[in-house]
């Protein structure tokens, strides 16, 4: 094999760590590999979209999430940089709804992380052009794509406040993601 998967806290977040291989030319790795993927996980990703995002440091994308059904499924890696890689549990019949789990994906160990519908996802780049690379089950339907606050209490998620180096973030969001509505207002108590 050359993924190692480990099934994080959320029932259907996975992180996956490559081998790699290396000699005086550089380094190979195999990112993704279908068969081993399903192996671990039981299912096939269904491949409709792929997206690549360059961002400087402190830069927070989401929480962002897809109406389930249909829901959309992600595989996220990084190819330069570093990004902590939140997934949060908005199902609200899971065991572990409202609940939050992080990897570090970052260009040295080269994870990926994989998370099934119904989960929110949100990126904070630890360091200057990070970029993230993502597989998606479904294109981008606006309609369907919604946003949560990252900071908000209910779900107590611990940013980190500092970069990989050590330096001070600062958070950037869009104007979309810092008007975000707050976990209550989506999903009320009963």
């Amino acid at each position: 094999m050359t993924l190692s998967a480990r099934e994080l806290s959320i029932p259907g977040a996975w992180e996956f760590t490559p081998q790699q291989f290396g000699d005086d030319r550089g380094r190979f790795l195999e990112w993704f590999k279908a068969s081993e993927f399903e192996a671990a996980v039981g299912t096939p990703l269904s491949l409709l979209q792929a997206n690549c995002s360059v961002s400087a440091a402190g830069v927070l994308r989401g929480i962002h999430y897809t109406d389930d059904p249909p829901g959309q499924a992600k595989y996220v890696t990084c190819v330069r940089g570093a990004f902590l890689d939140v997934i949060v549990d908005l199902r609200p019949s899971s065991p572990t709804f409202r609940r939050w789990d992080s990897v570090l994906l970052d260009d040295v160990d080269r994870r990926a992380v994989y998370l099934s519908a119904g989960l929110g996802h949100a990126i904070l780049s630890l360091e200057d052009d990070s970029t993230v690379m993502y597989l998606c089950s479904l294109e981008y339907t606006p309609e369907l794509d919604h946003d949560l606050d990252a900071f908000d209490p209910t779900l107590g998620i611990d940013w980190p406040t500092t970069g990989r180096d050590g330096s001070a973030l600062t958070y950037v969001r869009s104007g979309k993601d810092a008007a975000a509505p707050s976990f209550a207002s989506i999903f009320p108590r009963p």
